[in-house]
């Protein structure tokens, strides 16, 4: 498949929005109008229960590592734009009308497929952001130290680590809307808790 092709799958498969699809055919319930409006397994956590998001969540995750497995190991660069295409995808999902989730789900898809140390990164934030309840700032950290712990433990999938995060960050401070106050502190705060100031 030519490289163009790869990246189009992966953003569009990306961008099928399954914790949304699980709400709506479990609970009628349209995610974008629940809470902040992040279409999540968070979310889909709190409205439809463990069943749904595990179903959801694999395939989230899988969606996320077909755009590397087509790529291949021959072609790392491409392999590595596939899998922040699919999390692009995710995160401004075309059927969302440009909303959609935090894209850590397909990230952990794509790097099991490029840099598995990298999805146990991402995993440890999740893990210890939920134990500390302070799961945003654990994701934050997990995503900014992604691309230099890959540089360390596998300098081939450094370049993976580092597009698949900037992808992640810019959600994070970009949101599924513009905020009521745009100053710095508003997309600082995004940033670090992924949340607005209260």
């Amino acid at each position: 498949m030519p490289d163009l092709g790869i990246l189009v799958v992966a953003f569009l498969l990306g961008s099928v929005p399954w914790s949304n699809v699980a709400a709506r055919l479990t609970r009628g319930v349209d995610l974008r109008a629940v809470g902040n409006g992040t279409v999540s397994g968070t979310a889909l956590y709190r409205v439809a229960g463990f069943p749904a998001l595990a179903v959801a969540g694999i395939l989230d995750v899988a969606k996320g590592a077909v755009g590397p497995v087509l790529a291949g190991g021959d072609r790392p660069v491409v392999a590595a734009l596939a899998g922040a295409a699919a999390v692009a995808g995710h995160n401004w999902s075309p059927f969302l009308r440009g909303a959609g989730g935090r894209g850590i789900a397909p990230a952990l898809g794509a790097l099991l497929v490029l840099a598995w140390p990298g999805a146990v990164l991402v995993l440890l934030g999740l893990v210890v952001g939920r134990a500390l309840r302070q799961t945003g700032l654990a994701s934050f950290v997990a995503e900014v130290l992604l691309a230099p712990v890959l540089l360390v433990v596998d300098p081939t999938a450094a370049g993976a680590g580092l597009a698949i995060s900037v992808v992640m960050l810019a959600k994070r401070a970009l949101g599924n809307a513009r905020p009521a106050r745009r100053d710095l502190r508003t997309y600082a705060t995004r940033l670090l808790f992924d949340r607005d100031p209260a």
